[in-house]
């Protein structure tokens, strides 16, 4: 067996902290995207918070912008997307809304922005050392606002056959398919 010498920063690649955190809400479309809204720090997200300040004040307005009224609306299965007070409230404001019915039981392997967009913005935001909580915002903000739309369009692309793998699989995982 012939032994190879590989550099390890090939071998394990590691963010530079795990310390600071900020919890953010994002829509994405082959259309466009909206902005990059942080929630408040500690804010317990409920039903009524989700509907007031994540839908009604940051991303409609926002999809609206970027759709107009030409948008099919998807959440995953977080407990404020849930809420009944919600759910009737999308069925109401949003021109095609999916039911949770509809929704697989775990569906992060559904969301565009879960299977793909964050982990290439997070590489980008973690490629040097963040300082502070508004070090990482503005890291965020900036590389949100660089990222080529074709990342996003290739993602939102994928939605259909990974709906198909998700069917065959009962619901259940098949990540592994990609």
């Amino acid at each position: 067996m012939q032994r190879v010498d590989v550099a390890g920063c090939r071998l394990l690649s590691t963010r530079p902290t795990f310390s600071k955190s900020v919890m953010v809400s994002v829509a994405v479309s082959t259309l466009g995207c909206t902005d990059i809204h942080f929630l408040e720090p500690g804010v317990k997200v409920n039903g009524e918070y989700y509907r007031n300040t994540v839908l009604c004040n940051m991303l409609l307005p926002d999809i609206r912008r970027v759709s107009g009224d030409w948008y099919i609306f998807q959440q995953d299965s977080a407990p404020a997307h849930r809420a009944r007070a919600t759910v009737e409230f999308l069925e109401r404001e949003t021109p095609q809304f999916i039911s949770p019915q509809l929704w697989p039981p775990n569906s992060p392997d559904l969301n565009p922005v879960d299977y793909s967009v964050w982990s290439i913005l997070q590489e980008k935001v973690y490629k040097t050392r963040i300082t502070d909580l508004d070090n990482l915002k503005h890291r965020i903000r900036t590389e949100w606002a660089k990222l080529d739309h074709a990342v996003i369009a290739a993602a939102v692309h994928q939605w259909r056959r990974r709906l198909s793998a998700c069917v065959k699989a009962g619901g259940g995982h098949f990540e592994h398919c990609f």
